[in-house]
């Protein structure tokens, strides 16, 4: 890196900050592997939320189909890439260990991968981006002077934090996903 600090040096940060935490998740190769999804993810909703702290912006990111077609996307990449990586080992680890159980576990799997980790990737980013801008709003109302200035403060941490748990959460179910081939390895 070059001794001025500019616009490299700041991608330059932002990309060894994901780096690095995914790579406590996913390890150092896969970190890599996944970081155009996750990277790119975690920058979209971080930007998106910002605009919630701008006078007049409304973050895409409070709309829920936007929400839903981001989780839709990391479920993609977590099915394609468990039976890419593990094929059959996939869905066996879908059934469980008890044969006689195997339908029903694999039900309640499925509907965990398909339905209920998409809704609450989508649910809690909607819900807080959401409530974030609308106490910012009510309490601009209320008190127009210097309380304003501390719920942007908190409406720019709501959004690093939430681009960060989406984020996370993305990168802890993709390991999910590949992490059956050392599972099914020592088995």
């Amino acid at each position: 890196p070059g001794p001025k600090v500019g616009i490299s040096g700041l991608f330059e940060l932002y990309t060894g900050a994901i780096l690095g935490m995914t790579e406590g998740t996913l390890g150092k190769a896969d970190a890599r592997r996944y970081h155009w999804l996750l990277g790119s993810t975690f920058l979209y909703i971080f930007v998106s939320n910002l605009m919630s702290v701008l006078p007049g912006g409304l973050p895409p990111t409070d709309n829920i189909n936007t929400n839903a077609a981001m989780a839709i996307v990391v479920v993609l990449v977590y099915v394609v890439e468990g039976i890419r990586r593990t094929g059959a080992g996939f869905f066996k680890h879908m059934m469980g260990p008890v044969w006689w159980l195997a339908p029903l576990i694999f039900a309640i799997e499925a509907l965990g991968v398909f339905v209920i980790r998409p809704m609450s990737l989508s649910l809690r980013l909607f819900g807080n981006i959401t409530g974030d801008h609308m106490v910012f709003g009510i309490m601009s109302d209320q008190i127009p002077f210097l309380v304003p200035s501390i719920f942007l403060g908190l409406g720019i941490w709501v959004s690093f934090l939430q681009a960060f748990v989406f984020t996370l959460l993305s990168a802890v179910y993709i390991m999910l996903s590949v992490g059956h081939d050392e599972e099914d390895g020592h088995h």
